[in-house]
């Protein structure tokens, strides 16, 4: 197949390298031209994947024309709150992509300000004669560009045909795709996990210990699925790579941005200093903002997004937030509570 992969960092990258190796034409496309120009010239990414070659194939593009007319899939790699501004880049040129079937959201967050998923802007600006969706669960850039064995699931809005067929190409020995029909449940849990990853991070640094984090994993779970039915998701979605796997692989990985992200904060950081340090972009961040609207506006209670929301945007103190976590009323355990 013929993929094109908009945006550079880590993710971008691995994806773009895994899909040439896999045999697939393969175009990545940076933000910056000179980020381009680099690439093109390193045949490595210095910045965000060091270490990992391309392979001769891999191309690197400037500009994005006579890349769509060949493409039949796009991967938006950009950070979530530059995805609208990346589907205009591409709808300039819309009419010459003759052969764009679908675009897939490899960021993983809500739009800021409108709080919409990734496919719903891919469709408010291109349209609803391509398929949209996502392509995610627990996986490290760097496992996925050097072959290590990863799983992932694939939700898209297109014919049943057209799935099992980009599913069999993006799948290899190394990489094994499922698929789904739940976009909402699989953005939701790509989405929340980095939430909770900051979480997990700010328990680990303040040294809470294995029973707080083991209860913290089960209790965000829990918030993830009450938040995913209220929004037309699946339960079963949360239960699969895209929920409880990545949750675990992205609030467990040492690799985890949102995790250290958290870490710093427990060592006294400010949200803002610690994202001004860092050239990766913290989605966690973001999301927790995005969300927090949302679950005021569907009514549902969300007590561990409440308590990171004001630990980030309110200047709470992590200790009161558990605190405040610990002292709620006592009920019964259940799915919805």
């Amino acid at each position: 197949m013929n993929f094109c992969v908009l945006g550079a960092g880590a993710w971008g990258t691995a994806m773009a390298v895994y899909l040439s190796k896999c045999g697939h034409s393969v175009s990545l496309i940076p933000r910056r031209v000179e980020h381009a120009l680099t690439l093109s010239s390193e045949r490595e990414n210095k910045d965000y994947l060091p270490g990992v070659c391309f392979d001769e194939d891999l191309q690197i593009g400037c500009s994005l024309r006579p890349v769509l007319m060949e493409s039949e899939y796009l991967f938006f790699a950009c950070p979530s709150h530059a995805l609208r501004d990346t589907c205009k880049q591409v709808r300039l040129f819309r009419e010459d992509s003759w052969n764009l079937k679908g675009g897939i959201a490899l960021c993983k967050g809500l739009e800021p300000k409108s709080n919409l998923f990734a496919h719903e802007v891919i469709q408010e600006e291109l349209g609803n004669e391509i398929g949209s969706g996502y392509l995610t669960g627990p996986s490290h850039a760097h496992d996925v560009a050097v072959n290590k064995p990863t799983a992932m699931v694939l939700a898209m809005d297109c014919e049943e045909t057209e799935l099992i067929e980009l599913q069999s190409n993006l799948s290899s020995k190394t990489m094994r795709i499922y698929r789904s029909e739940d976009r909402i449940g699989v953005a939701l849990g790509s989405c929340l996990k980095n939430v909770y990853a900051i979480a997990t991070g700010l328990s680990d640094g303040l040294g809470l210990g294995d029973n707080a984090r083991a209860a913290l994993l089960t209790r965000s779970m829990n918030e993830m699925i009450n938040l995913g039915i209220s929004l037309g998701g699946e339960s079963e979605t949360f239960f699969g790579l895209s929920g409880f796997g990545d949750l675990i692989g992205t609030c467990m990985g040492e690799w985890s941005r949102n995790r250290r992200f958290g870490l710093a904060l427990a060592k006294g950081g400010t949200p803002k200093d610690i994202i001004r340090t860092q050239k990766t972009v913290v989605e966690g961040y973001w999301a927790t903002g995005c969300f927090f609207e949302k679950c005021d506006s569907q009514g549902v209670e969300m007590p561990i997004l409440r308590e990171i929301y004001g630990i980030l945007y309110e200047g709470k103190d992590p200790y009161l937030a558990l605190s405040d976590l610990m002292s709620r009323g006592l009920k019964a355990e259940s799915l919805r509570e």
